[in-house]
């Protein structure tokens, strides 16, 4: 049975001086409706591509992306996004931020019905008190909130988020990680997030989907999260099998590491050895 999301050969190629560069290649995956999946690897990998294919910011060289029966071709509000910058008009207030895209995909609704949706995933999120505070006095963690308002408010059928609690401090990370998984959990919208967070990624995620080094990045494992919801972040921690997951999933992550070692370490012999050679042939022109 196909899923409710269908990424197949996914594919990213841009092309440079020296040749093309492959950045992800043959990425695949099927979520259903309602999962949380999120994609962890390295830095450089692919994750941030991978996403904005999805979410129709970025060409897709190969393969194709289906979301509720149907092919992307562009952006859409049926993809929510959150980027770790909300990326909000700092002269508007949180309100009218919201509206932006409220405005958007409500075009037949009354000016009271828009106000009224853009104002209940502004309470939704904490910030019932502070709808018309400009965006420019919001702290950044209330910032990151109008963001998530704003993509909840769409009523997006899927929901794609880009680290998005990567620049704020624990303690409203956490707050907001539990608000996020409330809203989504009653809404049921099909998730995607980036995060480098072995302990984000089990806490909130129903599938941890672990990438391989770029270039040429594609799924390397998939885990299996087996924590009920709604998740209690304490019940999490106790839970027998928390551990043992964390371990194989920075086994992972670690042997990664030892991967692009080694494929530097080859890298700079191959440069030193043509190096040499090409000394020698110099060397043998002169004499």
């Amino acid at each position: 049975m196909a899923g409710y999301v269908e990424i197949f050969k996914l594919g990213k190629t841009y092309d440079t001086p020296n040749g093309p560069a492959v950045i992800v290649e043959d990425f695949g995956l099927e979520m259903g409706q309602g999962e949380y999946v999120c994609l962890l690897g390295h830095s450089g990998c692919g994750k941030s591509t991978v996403l904005t294919m999805i979410a129709g910011l970025n060409d897709i060289t190969h393969g194709g992306v289906i979301v509720a029966n149907r092919e992307i071709d562009g952006p859409g509000p049926d993809r929510g996004v959150v980027f770790q910058s909300p990326c909000l008009m700092p002269w508007m207030t949180a309100l009218d931020n919201v509206l932006l895209g409220v405005n958007q995909v409500y075009q037949h609704g009354t000016a009271k019905q828009r106000h009224e949706i853009a104002g209940y995933y502004l309470s939704l999120v904490g910030l019932g008190s502070s709808l018309y505070k400009r965006a420019s006095e919001l702290s950044q963690g209330m910032q990151q909130r109008v963001g998530i308002a704003r993509a909840f408010a769409l009523k997006p059928r899927m929901l794609l988020l880009d680290e998005p609690f990567g620049m704020l401090d624990s303690l409203t990370r956490m707050e907001l990680q539990e608000i996020l998984l409330d809203i989504l959990q009653r809404d049921r919208v099909t998730t995607m997030m980036i995060t480098h967070d072995v302990d984000e990624a089990l806490f909130m995620s129903d599938r941890v989907v672990m990438m391989t080094n770029g270039p040429r990045a594609r799924v390397g494992a998939i885990f299996d999260i087996p924590f009920e919801r709604p998740r209690v972040r304490s019940e999490v921690l106790e839970h027998p099998e928390y551990y043992q997951t964390r371990e194989q999933m920075l086994a992972f992550l670690e042997d990664q590491d030892h991967q692009r070692h080694r494929a530097d370490v080859k890298k700079f012999e191959e440069a030193q050895s043509t190096s040499v050679t090409e000394a020698i042939g110099s060397a043998e022109v002169q004499v």
